[in-house]
């Protein structure tokens, strides 16, 4: 079983105590983001096959790697970096520093482990065209020999979070955005592709099929093949993924919650608005089985009747909850975009 945290919130940035102590103890309890079903996940090293790790400040995070390193399990970590201004990312390090944490991975871990997303991709007024050719040119400069590939995606206005989140910040801040024709983002795509080779790495594209066009490969966020090369061994793993046919990814089970990211990125599509995630975290404890629990607490032995997911349990799916997520495709899917 591949363990995704989490494309839902922030783990390494701000709950790397909380996914120790689940670690420690063999297994989480976590929610369905579709149907708010609960159910148990194991964490031992029999149950899980690797980790996909997202974040914008693997800084804190940087020991639990040791930890991890030393029992056993393979992981992978998609660091997003945009160097974006304040006005879009009022709380991410500067971009010297995550270069720097991305480096460390690489000479510690090998350069299979890191993995670069600059995404999604915002047109405004502060960060238009001429912007993203030479802030993406600037950083990959900085990563090259890190990494040898960049993820990027242009931001998803399906999510009423993101639209929500760009709309008060646009109109507190003062800035515009806007949303380019199709044939327009192809083309963009093809230059920052160009500009990434330059420096060795290839440019994929997450999770939007309707702009990809020759030479911008798929991405494959969740990667059963990448988690083999670090792991040493074979990994197998289903496809498609949670978001089923329009996305590359293998299966994966999320162990994170959203409303709960504290970033405060304008274009943020887990979070309804900081003041929740926020007063979330006023009241997380770090010793719980849930990062979030469900809305109606269940009692401790509902708890532990809940079902185990893991390897044997998982696979396969049955018709019934294939049909079920071909029929959940584009209906606000959860998207694996850097809350």
């Amino acid at each position: 079983m591949i363990i995704s945290a989490s494309s839902r919130t922030d783990i390494p940035a701000f709950y790397g105590e909380w996914f120790q102590n689940r670690l420690d103890a063999g297994y989480c309890l976590s929610v369905n983001a579709f149907n708010g079903r609960p159910y148990r996940i194991g964490l031992r090293r029999e149950d899980v096959d690797g980790f996909v790790f997202w974040t914008k400040n693997l800084g804190p995070f940087l020991p639990k790697l040791a930890v991890l390193r030393e029992r056993g399990f393979p992981f992978v970590v998609h660091y997003t970096i945009n160097g974006y201004p304040r006005s879009l990312e009022p709380a991410i390090p500067p971009s010297e520093a995550t270069v720097a944490h991305m480096q460390v991975v690489a000479q510690t871990y090998g350069p299979k482990v890191g993995l670069w997303r600059y995404d999604p991709i915002l047109i405004t007024d502060e960060t238009d065209f001429v912007f993203h050719r030479r802030n993406l040119a600037r950083l990959a400069r900085a990563l090259a020999g890190a990494v040898n590939e960049v993820t990027v995606a242009y931001v998803s206005l399906v999510y009423r979070k993101t639209t929500q989140n760009l709309a008060r910040a646009a109109n507190r801040a003062g800035f515009r955005w806007e949303d380019p024709e199709t044939e327009r983002k192809r083309e963009f795509l093809r230059e920052l592709s160009a500009i990434a080779a330059e420096q060795g790495m290839t440019l994929r594209l997450c999770g939007q099929p309707e702009y990809l066009s020759p030479g911008i490969p798929e991405a494959v966020c969740v990667d059963a093949q990448r988690l083999s090369q670090v792991a040493g061994r074979p990994i197998l793993a289903q496809t498609p993924g949670h978001r089923g046919e329009q996305c590359a990814c293998h299966y994966s089970r999320d162990i994170g919650a959203y409303d709960t990211c504290l970033h405060g990125c304008v274009y943020c599509y887990a979070v309804s608005d900081l003041q929740t995630a926020r007063r979330f975290r006023q009241q997380h404890d770090p010793s719980a089985e849930w990062l979030c629990p469900p809305r109606r607490m269940l009692k401790k032995d509902q708890q532990e009747d809940l079902p185990l997911f893991c390897w044997d349990r998982e696979l396969p799916l049955d018709s019934a909850e294939s049909s079920r997520r071909s029929n959940m495709r584009g209906q606000g899917d959860e998207r694996r975009e850097r809350s």
